[in-house]
């Protein structure tokens, strides 16, 4: 089966789509606080098993996905025709979306992997030394913000794809009417 722009659409929405689900997934997972254990001056937090940790590295993972994707499918060479990237950095509209996306991109990323990686550092490291320690979790609310701009970082990607598209057929239509136009005048000199 050939690559098209269908299929690159198709696979950039639906790794878009799995990394907004497992990110609100992991978002309604986490606990709330753990529970302080006294010790011999100490205080262990014990914290409820919850799957928080390991979705939030799958949907960053899927992100990953979805803009490696997203962003190869911009270039890819459809029907063995390839276009310089000049070309269709030519378009101000596919310039604006590009950046835009790689931008979103990355803040889904950085609100993914912040809440995931200080929750695991949270289960990690349980024992503290303050006594009045609360037993923390990660910030709320961070990771379903990370899931959601994932899924709006997908849909950019997209919306580029789009125009990407457009300027393909662009730059194509052009080569075609100046060969046309250059075998023409071959032709009558």
């Amino acid at each position: 089966m050939a690559v098209t722009v269908r299929l690159m659409a198709t696979m950039v929405a639906l790794l878009g789509i799995i990394s907004f689900i497992i990110g609100v997934i992991a978002e309604n997972k986490k606990p709330a606080a753990g529970t302080p254990i006294q010790g011999k001056d100490v205080v262990i937090c014990k914290y409820p098993s919850d799957p928080t940790v390991v979705l939030g590295y799958l949907s960053a993972a899927f992100l990953i996905a979805t803009t490696v994707v997203g962003y190869f499918s911009l270039f890819y060479p459809y029907k063995g025709q390839s276009v310089p990237q000049g070309a269709l950095f030519r378009s101000t509209g596919f310039v604006v979306f590009f950046n835009i996306a790689i931008l979103t991109a990355g803040l889904a990323g950085a609100l993914l992997l912040w809440p995931t990686i200080t929750e695991q550092l949270h289960l990690s490291r349980n024992v503290h030394r303050n006594l009045n320690t609360d037993c923390p979790t990660a910030k709320t609310g961070l990771l379903g913000g990370g899931a959601f701009l994932s899924l709006d970082s997908s849909l950019l990607w997209l919306v580029a794809l789009m125009l990407a598209d457009n300027a393909r057929e662009d730059y194509l239509e052009e080569n075609e009417k100046d060969r046309v136009g250059h075998e023409a005048a071959k032709g009558t000199v």
